[in-house]
C-alpha cells in the first residue's frame, strides 16, 4: 500500500506526476532546440548560397572583363596589322581592312584619302609587310579603349627596292560598336 500524506495524494502518484511535468518540460525543451536548429540551419543555408551567388557574379564579372581585355587587344592588333600591311598590288583590298575596323574621324579620313594613296602607293610600287610585336591596353572600359602598340614592317618602294625596315609605335583608339571593337583614331607616339 502507497503512503499517503496528509493532504491525501500518495507519495507515488506524486513522483508520477512530477515525473510527467519533468517529461513535459523535457519534450518542451527538445521541442524548442529542434525548433533552434531548425532556424539555425535555415540562416546558415541562407547566408552559404548568397555567399555562392555573390561568388559566381564576381567570377562572370571578371571572365567578361578578361574577355572584354582579349577582344581589345585582338582588335587592336588587327587594326595595326591593317595599317602597317599595305601592297600597292592589291591596295584595293588593303585599304578596305583598314576602313572594315575602322570608325568616325580616322575612318572619315582615311577613306578620304585612299584615292591619293592608291595613286601614291602604285606609282611607287610601294609594299609594306607588318608585323605586330606588343600590345598593351593603356586604358578600357565597356565603351572605349586606348592601346600602345608597337610594330615592325618591311618596307620596299622605288626609292628602296631592297627593303628598310621601320618600327612603328602606334597609339590606337578604340570604340565598342554593334558588338566589335573599331579604331577611331590612330597615332604616332615615340
Amino acid at each position: 500500500m502507497a503512503a499517503r500524506r496528509t493532504d491525501g495524494t500518495s507519495v507515488s502518484g506524486r513522483i508520477r506526476a512530477r515525473v510527467r511535468r519533468l517529461a513535459r518540460a523535457e519534450g518542451l525543451v527538445r521541442a524548442g532546440r529542434s525548433r533552434a536548429m531548425a532556424a539555425g540551419l535555415v540562416v546558415v543555408t541562407v547566408l552559404t548560397t548568397g555567399a555562392a551567388v555573390w561568388l559566381a557574379l564576381a567570377a562572370q564579372g571578371e571572365r567578361e572583363a578578361e574577355q572584354r581585355r582579349q577582344d581589345v587587344l585582338a582588335a587592336a592588333r588587327q587594326s595595326a596589322l591593317n595599317f602597317t600591311s599595305l601592297d600597292y598590288r592589291h591596295y584595293g583590298r588593303d585599304s578596305a581592312a583598314v576602313l572594315k575596323g575602322a570608325t568616325g574621324d580616322f575612318h572619315k579620313e582615311f577613306a578620304a584619302q585612299t584615292e591619293e594613296l592608291t595613286k601614291l602607293v602604285a606609282q611607287n610600287r610601294s609594299v609594306s609587310e607588318g608585323q605586330v610585336l606588343e600590345a598593351g591596353i593603356v586604358r578600357s572600359d565597356a565603351r572605349s579603349a586606348r592601346v600602345l602598340v608597337v610594330a615592325d614592317s618591311k618596307v620596299t618602294n622605288t626609292a628602296v627596292p631592297k627593303g628598310e625596315a621601320r618600327t612603328y609605335r602606334l597609339q590606337l583608339d578604340l570604340v565598342h560598336r554593334d558588338g566589335r571593337w573599331l579604331t577611331s583614331d590612330v597615332e604616332f607616339v615615340g
